[in-house]
């Protein structure tokens, strides 16, 4: 019975720092768009990731392909 002294005020701790960090996330907008992160996922935006170098190589090499070769 003597724990309950010690059991209660931690949870009383527990329960303020959650709430302190349920506010904390609110006031810095963790919770405000939760529908984008879902579908970023979805677009393509791989082309922001090549260096210019490797896109103008890839580019010209698209073009050689595309072009019929005189047999």
């Amino acid at each position: 019975m003597d724990i309950l002294y010690l059991l209660i005020p931690i949870a009383i701790i527990f329960v303020a720092c959650a709430l302190w960090a349920f506010f904390w996330s609110v006031n810095s907008g963790q919770f405000d768009d939760l529908e984008s992160p879902a579908h970023k996922i979805l677009f393509d935006d791989d082309d922001e990731l090549i260096p210019d170098d490797a896109k103008q190589a890839r580019g010209a090499a698209q073009k050689e392909s595309h072009h019929p070769r005189d047999d």
